[in-house]
């Protein structure tokens, strides 16, 4: 069991929250307005944002990327040692200059930052078996052994080792969220539904 500080109060801090609430860990909800939450799922604490990540060895980003170096910079000390795992996008991705995930590394230096499931739609990263085709969970990161304990949380969400892909360093995020530049379009086309990007191989 970890302990696991998920900041944000969103769809997708809720989906998170529940599903690793559920499969045992201690999971403290980071809110900038606690009193507005109505929570109803499984047992949790909730806090505002610096507690949360004090009290947290695991952090998951699930604030809008939009801001997020400002937000999760104003926590460096919080987040001191600490795992990010961070499953945010920019709103406008090029591929090209730095990523989100770049740039909260270099903002963070001493934390261990993990992009993952940001390829999808939100209820995807807590129920990936609700596709029927297997959809594909991409890691980024510099550091091994935090990009191990990710893939182990993963797990627990729902995702099997052979859907995960490991693409190497921090940079690589650059690709995962650039191909957010497809949402718009497959939102237009499909609707407001659950969806991922997988390899098909």
């Amino acid at each position: 069991m970890s302990t696991i500080g998920i900041l944000g109060s969103g769809r997708v801090a809720t989906a998170l929250t529940n599903k690793l609430a559920t499969a045992g860990h201690e999971v403290t909800l980071g809110t900038r307005n606690a009193d507005a939450l109505n929570w109803t799922g499984a047992p949790i604490a909730i806090a505002d944002y610096e507690s949360t990540a004090r009290g947290a060895q695991i952090i998951i980003n699930a604030t809008p990327g939009d801001g997020a170096i400002e937000r999760l910079g104003a926590l460096a000390a919080a987040l001191e040692n600490k795992i990010l795992i961070d499953v945010s996008n920019p709103h406008n991705p090029s591929g090209s200059d730095p990523s989100l995930a770049e740039q909260l590394q270099a903002a963070l230096p001493t934390t261990r930052v993990v992009k993952t499931l940001n390829t999808m739609f939100f209820t995807v990263m807590a129920d990936p078996h609700s596709l029927r085709t297997p959809p594909t969970a991409f890691l980024s990161g510099n550091d091994a052994s935090a990009k191990a304990v990710v893939t182990a949380l993963l797990t627990d969400l729902g995702w099997p080792t052979e859907w995960l892909e490991d693409l190497g360093d921090i940079s690589t995020a650059r690709g995962t969220e650039a191909l957010m530049l497809l949402v718009p379009s497959l939102i237009r086309n499909r609707g407001f539904a659950p969806f991922a990007l997988t390899i098909a191989a």
